[in-house]
């Protein structure tokens, strides 16, 4: 899909804008932010939307993104990295601010104090909640343990019940997806109706595969709405992945 830098932008805008604040993105804000018309931005913000990257939600003057627009945004962090096709930068890369490593530093610590490889797992899962404050998951033999239900919860996306309930039966299903697909990379991003399971759920799963004392095709990651900071998450989900792996 080939957009303007300009266009390009715009959309990185949006999608960073309503991460931070859940609400849809208008083009005044944008006008002043790209210090430039209303008139244009609104121009461009119509070329994004007949291309399916953002929409306007009910009638509202602002734009949201859609699952086209964050998987253009995640691709285009993935392609930036200049790695594998699904890789970001690593935190030691001096690509990241110290806000990311000090992230890095938290799951590290926690991480290296456990005894046993089960408490190991469960520290990173429970660390991974508290620093993307997404639900947390990771796979202890046949077993998948979750964490941070009701942070996710809290989230503004899941005041609409049926929303709760998609994620639900997301949650159901999760165990045996995974025995069953195996994602076989070392970071897998499902965003949106890209899901293999509840679809309608508007969120998105990020895990990290690594080998552990239980298995070889071990997982740990976070399940979010899909309005969320990708970089920071998709980051600390691999490096959560790596540490894990290098532990045992």
């Amino acid at each position: 899909m080939n957009l303007t830098e300009r266009q390009r932008e715009i959309l990185f805008a949006i999608i960073e804008q309503y991460a931070e604040l859940a609400s849809p993105v208008g083009s005044v804000t944008l006008a002043k932010l790209f210090d430039v018309s209303s008139a244009t931005i609104r121009a461009e913000m119509s070329k994004l939307e007949s291309l399916g990257l953002i929409a306007q939600p009910h009638t509202s003057a602002g734009r949201i993104p859609t699952d086209a627009g964050y998987r253009y945004y995640v691709n285009s962090l993935v392609e930036e990295s200049e790695g594998p096709a699904t890789a970001v930068p690593h935190l030691d890369s001096g690509a990241y601010d110290a806000p990311y490593t000090r992230s890095a530093h938290v799951l590290e610590v926690r991480v290296s104090s456990q005894a046993s490889a089960e408490a190991t797992i469960k520290t990173a899962v429970n660390s991974l909640v508290e620093l993307t404050g997404n639900l947390g998951l990771g796979t202890i033999g046949n077993q998948l343990y979750l964490a941070g239900i009701s942070r996710l919860l809290t989230q503004p996306e899941f005041v609409d019940l049926s929303r709760v309930h998609a994620v639900a039966k997301l949650l159901d299903n999760l165990e045996p997806w995974l025995q069953e697909a195996a994602p076989g990379e070392p970071l897998n991003i499902f965003i949106g109706k890209e899901n293999p399971i509840g679809k309608s759920s508007e969120v998105s799963l990020i895990i990290s595969k690594f080998r552990s004392p239980f298995s070889d095709n071990s997982y740990i990651g976070v399940l979010g709405p899909t309005r969320q900071n990708y970089q920071k998450v998709m980051t600390l989900v691999r490096h959560a992945g790596e540490m894990l792996e290098s532990s045992f």
